[in-house]
């Protein structure tokens, strides 16, 4: 209940007979304040009679008035602004942040300084593939040049025919899908390196070192020079 009131009507009589004397009436208020979603406010019956205000008239009776004091409120929009604004620029925070900022940018350097070190790896490596796998086709490739040289041979004295021709036509292609090339020819000008010089002549048909004759013929594997070539020479007179 909110409040108790003694109703004046019940205050004491004075004695029969004696002088009637009238005492101030007493209130009694409970300064607790009362909500409307309060389950005591609720539950009062709606017909309930409000009570009167019975004017203080003592020292004692009497209640101050409370005061509210109702403060600026701060739009929405402007309440993040001014957390920002309010946020001190310098001191502990500051500092924490700053130094979480440093070690990002570390580790980004450091996943950039991977990522390229990563990259010239694998460069590395396929590059280094790439001359395992030439240099294990030029190995094959170079022990089989006795063979071709017996074949040259047999081709200039006329022997490379029939089935044994087709053979060799074949073993030539087949090493030509690897890259195996041959060079040297008679009136080839004459290169020290690829040319490989066992006899020097001269003669006036020539305006330049010219191969004149091949003795044996060079290979090429792509640009890489498996064997040079034997010729012999004629120098301009």
């Amino acid at each position: 209940m909110s409040g108790t009131e003694r109703d004046p009507a019940g205050a004491d009589e004075a004695p029969a007979g004696g002088t009637e004397e009238r005492q101030p009436p007493l209130v009694i208020r409970d300064r607790r304040k009362i909500r409307k979603d309060d389950p005591i406010e609720q539950n009062a019956p709606a017909d309930a009679p409000e009570q009167p205000a019975v004017a203080d008239s003592g020292p004692e009776a009497q209640i101050e008035e409370e005061s509210v004091v109702v403060g600026e409120v701060i739009e929405p929009s402007e309440a993040p602004e001014a957390a920002f604004a309010a946020e001190p620029s310098s001191g502990p925070l500051g500092a924490e942040l700053a130094a979480l900022r440093a070690e990002l940018d570390e580790r980004v350097r450091d996943l950039q300084r991977v990522t390229a070190e990563y990259a010239n790896y694998r460069k590395r490596v396929d590059r280094d593939r790439a001359l395992v796998g030439e240099q294990a086709t030029g190995g094959v490739l170079v022990a089989l040049l006795p063979v071709l040289d017996d074949l040259d041979r047999a081709r200039e004295h006329g022997d490379l025919v029939g089935p044994f021709g087709s053979v060799a036509e074949q073993l030539l292609g087949s090493l030509t899908k690897f890259g195996l090339t041959a060079f040297g020819e008679k009136g080839d000008p004459f290169d020290p390196t690829v040319h490989e010089a066992v006899a020097h002549l001269t003669s006036a048909d020539v305006a330049e070192p010219t191969c004149v004759d091949i003795l044996r013929r060079g290979y090429l594997l792509g640009e890489r020079l498996l064997r040079p070539a034997l010729v012999a020479v004629a120098d301009p007179e």
